[in-house]
């Protein structure tokens, strides 16, 4: 454990942290796992423990490589975000205007029990698709279209081949409900990344990496292990006894730390996927620089990604009410009461109706192997948890981590 200046902190109560960090590693319900919490983009408190791989019996260090898997999507979102400001499209444009297999639309009849019970639909925007409005969903997912799309296996893994040709099968389905009169979690993020690579003319690594990672610096983030990580990349473990992502049909498997993916062995070394909504591997600093971008308003160390208007409007809730007014079905990474989303990310619009200290407005999303961000521009935090179990809705850690966070911030007042 690291700790330099305490900025409002209490050092005994950050010291929890830790503590609590090692209780998940003792019980056998993560491997290992990393936090790094920031203030005033200052390091405050960094902890790792446990192991990147339990049968190398390797440490879960700061250089670790994870899967971030959704914590891709405000990555991605960023980008779409980047092409806007630079006048390419407006949000309001229907995705045919890219990809032509998303006109003529259709989409379930409501009480609908097979996929030919469709009606007629309006072909979602670019803003549907990035609020998780556009009548997409996932796998895991229930419901019709996701019965559907497990059976084709539609979830854009890194051995599932182009981009360009998961969109398509994607594009031939119906949609689950008419687009903007329900919130669902979706692959809507990923078929933005085929936005990106339709407009710009580059893969979505390519603009990634030119537009994104090297600007901020971070150099260790992409959809493959990046060459010479070795066995930096974290295992991936799960508690359920069969496929970790398969979350219809979880079910405990007794082992809690059973393995799922691991160095050497991996579909994300020398990954072909490019999904936006899913794909990257990176490490906790990588990310940290991200999460600042997002804090500073667009910028870090004199590279400007977005104007602070546009991360502004971003971090508002673009919905009518919060997540839970919209009828969710769905998996989700976040709770959704009192839970509003922005683009890329939840924003809380009132942490006592979702139970979680924190301050109006925090910017935060997580990922399927437990990992989580999330910024307090009100405190001016930022706040990263790094592990690698799935799913995350296996364990209560991130709440639990921000009541950790909060009861150790005891100066509201005075930052420094």
């Amino acid at each position: 454990m690291t700790l330099a200046n305490t900025r409002g902190f209490d050092r005994s109560r950050l010291d929890r942290i830790g503590t609590w960090m090692q209780r998940y590693v003792d019980e056998r319900k993560y491997p290992g796992s990393s936090v790094l919490v920031m203030r005033g983009g200052e390091e405050v408190y960094f902890n790792a423990c446990g192991l990147r791989s339990v049968e190398k019996d390797l440490p879960f260090a700061r250089d670790t490589l994870v899967r971030i898997y959704s914590m891709t999507k405000p990555i991605t979102s960023v980008a779409v975000m980047m092409l806007a400001e630079r006048g390419l499209f407006h949000l309001d444009a229907p995705v045919s205007d890219f990809i032509p297999g998303f006109k003529d639309m259709q989409a379930l009849a409501p009480g609908a029990e097979r996929l030919d019970q469709v009606e007629s639909a309006p072909t979602p925007t670019l803003h549907q698709l990035l609020t998780h409005t556009g009548g997409l969903s996932y796998p895991f997912n229930p419901g019709v279209l996701a019965q559907e799309m497990d059976a084709q296996d539609l979830l854009f893994k890194p051995n599932q081949g182009v981009l360009a040709d998961m969109v398509d099968l994607v594009a031939r389905l119906p949609l689950a409900f008419q687009p903007g009169i329900r919130w669902e979690y979706s692959v809507g993020i990923d078929i933005l990344g085929r936005v990106i690579e339709v407009v710009t003319g580059k893969s979505l690594g390519d603009f990634f990496a030119e537009e994104i990672f090297a600007p901020l610096g971070m150099t260790e983030t992409a959809f493959a292990v990046p060459d010479g990580a070795g066995d930096r990349f974290a295992s991936l473990y799960t508690p359920l006894a069969g496929d970790a992502m398969a979350l219809n049909a979880a079910r405990s498997g007794g082992e809690t730390l059973r393995l799922v993916d691991q160095a050497d062995h991996s579909p994300f070394e020398g990954a072909q996927m490019h999904s936006g909504g899913g794909g990257l591997v990176g490490t906790i600093d990588d990310y940290a620089r991200f999460a600042e971008m997002l804090r500073r308003g667009g910028e870090v160390d004199g590279h400007r990604l977005l104007g602070p208007r546009t991360l502004e409007f971003m971090m508002r809730n673009h919905l009518p009410g919060d997540i839970a007014s919209m009828g969710p079905q769905s998996f989700a990474e976040q709770p959704m009461e009192g839970m509003g989303f922005g683009l890329g990310g939840a924003v809380v619009l009132d942490p006592a109706r979702a139970r979680c200290p924190g301050s109006m407005g925090d910017f935060s999303w997580g990922g399927m192997a437990s990992t989580f961000f999330w910024l307090d521009r009100v405190q001016d935090l930022t706040v990263i948890f790094f592990t690698q179990l799935s799913p995350s809705s296996s364990y209560p850690s991130r709440a639990e981590l921000k009541a950790l966070i909060h009861a150790a911030l005891v100066d509201w007042a005075n930052r420094r």
